[in-house]
């Protein structure tokens, strides 16, 4: 029988032999490719996979165009119940989309903040930014393990297809842990296992993804979750249709700086049509509320 806490320690072991470093350098640099791409390269497919995935043509239309790299698993603003005032932080916001999104419910009193690890991105954030007026944000080159931020300092941490990604989860719900305050609570989109991948899938994904692939298991989620310090946690399958990514084959070749940039959707697309990945696969909406503290009752 495994308990909560072995269940946790599972969620951070993988096949993949690469470091913590070496899969973080390669997800830089494929999210610097993806950067690159101008601002009506693929524009059409990023909003069919965006409205795949929950988003609304009013939210998509209020915001610049550029803000959409087509790579959302769900759309966390619209879980996060966010209030006027409140602060708000988005963990990997690629082209600032949620970011301006939240900016907009947070109002004028309030904050809305993106983190993301590749400079390129938050270069194409901050034009965006510009670009839509929003006057209530700030983005912020560095990694979700070590969050420039200081304790108890946001009220929702929201993150959009990132936190599969990050090879050293543990280290990573911690922190968000630690710049919630004490009644904080984190919602996002993300991918996760539903069940075991079937061997030749695995391996077509690996060919695809590299060590880049780090989605658990729903049960490994909520186990690094609680572990990590939050109370209630609830992980939904939204059953939505992982085939809407096809889409983004478009992209291929769209601006890409170099072949292997340009073949990244093409493959992706082609691991999709190859096997059916729903049964196995989810596009899951997670939230959950920091546990109180013994240091948040002083």
């Amino acid at each position: 029988m495994t308990t909560q806490k072995d269940d946790a320690t599972q969620a951070e072991q993988t096949a993949c032999s690469a470091t913590n470093s070496e899969v973080k350098e390669a997800v830089k640099d494929q999210f610097r490719s993806m950067a690159q791409i101008g601002p009506s390269c693929g524009e059409t497919a990023a909003r069919s996979v965006a409205e795949a995935f929950g988003y609304t043509d009013e939210q998509l239309t209020s915001i610049p165009a550029e803000a959409n790299m087509g790579v959302s698993c769900g759309n966390p603003t619209a879980l996060a119940s966010l209030k006027p005032g409140e602060v708000v932080l988005d963990l990997g916001c690629g082209g600032g989309l949620d970011v301006l999104l939240a900016a907009q419910k947070v109002g004028s009193t309030g904050k809305a903040i993106g983190i993301d690890m590749t400079g390129e991105m938050i270069e194409r954030a901050r034009e965006n930014a510009h670009k839509s007026g929003a006057a209530n944000v700030e983005f912020h080159l560095a990694e979700i393990e070590s969050l420039p931020l200081d304790d108890r300092s946001v009220d929702c941490v929201i993150s959009n297809c990132v936190l599969n990604l990050v090879p050293d989860k543990s280290r990573a719900f911690a922190e968000i842990v630690r710049v919630l305050k004490p009644d904080g609570r984190l919602a996002v989109s993300d991918l996760a296992l539903k069940r075991e991948l079937p061997t030749d899938m695995a391996a077509d994904i690996d060919a695809c993804f590299g060590c880049q692939w780090g989605a658990i298991s729903i049960g490994q989620y909520e186990a690094a979750l609680k572990a990590a310090g939050f109370g209630a946690v609830e992980i939904i399958d939204t059953k939505t249709d992982l085939n809407a990514y096809i889409q983004m084959d478009t992209q291929s070749g769209c601006g890409a700086s170099t072949v292997e940039d340009a073949d990244h959707y093409a493959r992706f697309a082609a691991v999709l049509r190859k096997h059916d990945v729903n049964p196995y696969i989810a596009s899951v909406n997670v939230f959950a509320l920091k546990a109180l503290q013994s240091d948040d009752r002083n």
